[in-house]
């Protein structure tokens, strides 16, 4: 199995930053073939494809709302994925879900979601 756990939400003014963190655990858990990604829901709202990230770091994809904005990133070493959020909008204002999967598949359904962790954006 595998365990995600985001955390680093919080309140923030429009036009600031903030660094969400999503740990991952489990022996199923394959750091360097195991795709990662962010997704996020607001109230009445579908949940929307964020950021997708490979294994090997070497591949990232961003939803045109948040690219050159937001930044995908993991350390294979921590089992840790990040999402360095900046120029923060109102409207990005959601619940943030990590997703683990088949980089191939994930955007359309992930095999390990954590619980999320709340972002909100003040104008």
């Amino acid at each position: 199995q595998v365990q995600l756990v985001e955390s680093g939400g919080g309140l923030v003014q429009a036009g600031g930053s903030l660094r969400l963190s999503c740990a991952a655990s489990g022996r199923t858990f394959r750091p360097y073939t195991m795709g990662m990604g962010w997704f996020r829901q607001a109230p009445g709202k579908e949940r929307e494809f964020v950021a997708t990230i490979s294994g090997s770091a070497g591949s990232t994809h961003y939803s045109d709302s948040v690219k050159c904005r937001f930044t995908i990133s993991r350390d294979n070493a921590k089992n840790t994925m990040y999402l360095q959020m900046n120029s923060l909008k109102p409207e990005d204002t959601a619940a943030y879900y990590c997703a683990a999967g088949n980089i191939a598949t994930i955007r359309a359904e992930a095999d390990y979601w954590g619980q999320g962790t709340q972002v909100t954006v003040s104008s």
